[in-house]
């Protein structure tokens, strides 16, 4: 859960109605549902192909199950590469720019502190925390999200159900339009966008694949270190996360969002 849940759901679900239209909301959903087998095959492969280090740590992937199980060590070590530099960007500067931007709105801007002051002190804070979490190994890393997943995914479940039952007479119309726009083209109305079906597919299914990272590679790297020496089980556990991540969380932030704006189109 900690590997998936986060800012994705939020803005990866918020892009996609703005560039797809309401109706990728569905695709969203839909690619968490395929994307649940994706998550199994491919966490169930990493934990099979993983390795023990010389301190006792497992370690595993994509390059892990590329080198050992296809004997393509060179396909393995440019996954590696391109997983890094990757990680800067889906992993580290969406994330802090969501928190930086959220900050700068709420407190900067109303406080007079100049946007990129308020960009740069979030960037340095977050740089340390996460540097104190990260340089403690995988057990310190774990003991965080144990602790820290449970109640920001909570909390944030109980803010959209509250928000729901605010605007629950829009509900129904909300799953109409989002399930009608998923798949025949719709015009501007009511505040939302307009949008093709081609649109809505592609930023739903990128989004929702942003969201869950089912498929990318990443994931599955987490899931290797578990500490498990069942792959099946381990690919059960990986495979819940998309789920709650995608099914769950994403079909709430949904419901928030085109409720919301049906509710204030101005």
């Amino acid at each position: 859960l900690a590997a998936t849940i986060g800012t994705g759901n939020i803005i990866g679900v918020g892009t996609a109605i703005f560039l797809g239209g309401p109706g990728a909301v569905l695709w969203c959903w839909l690619t968490g549902v395929f994307g649940i087998a994706t998550k199994y095959a491919e966490s169930f492969i990493a934990v099979k192909y993983r390795v023990k280090t010389k301190d006792g740590r497992m370690q595993g992937g994509a390059m892990y199950a590329l080198e050992r199980g296809l004997n393509m060590k060179w396909l393995g070590m440019l996954f590696a590469i391109f997983a890094g530099f990757a990680s800067f960007g889906i992993g580290c500067a969406t994330q802090v720019n969501a928190i930086a931007e959220v900050v700068y709105t709420n407190v900067g801007k109303p406080l007079g502190i100049h946007e990129q002051t308020t960009r740069i002190v979030i960037g340095v804070v977050i740089a340390i925390l996460t540097a104190v979490v990260i340089f403690g190994g995988i057990k310190s890393i774990a003991s965080v999200c144990e602790k820290l997943v449970p109640f920001m995914a909570g909390f944030y479940i109980l803010c959209c159900i509250v928000i729901l039952v605010m605007n629950y007479d829009f509900i129904g119309p909300a799953i109409a339009v989002i399930c009608k726009a998923a798949f025949t083209p719709t015009a501007a109305a009511g505040g939302l966008v307009g949008s093709g079906i081609l649109m809505a597919i592609r930023y739903g299914v990128a989004r929702g694949l942003f969201s869950n990272e089912s498929g990318l590679g990443s994931a599955p790297i987490a899931a290797a270190a578990a500490q498990t020496r069942n792959p099946v089980r381990q690919a059960l556990v990986s495979s819940t996360g998309t789920f709650w991540d995608t099914v769950v969380v994403c079909l709430m932030t949904g419901l928030v969002l085109v409720t919301t704006i049906m509710k204030n189109p101005s």
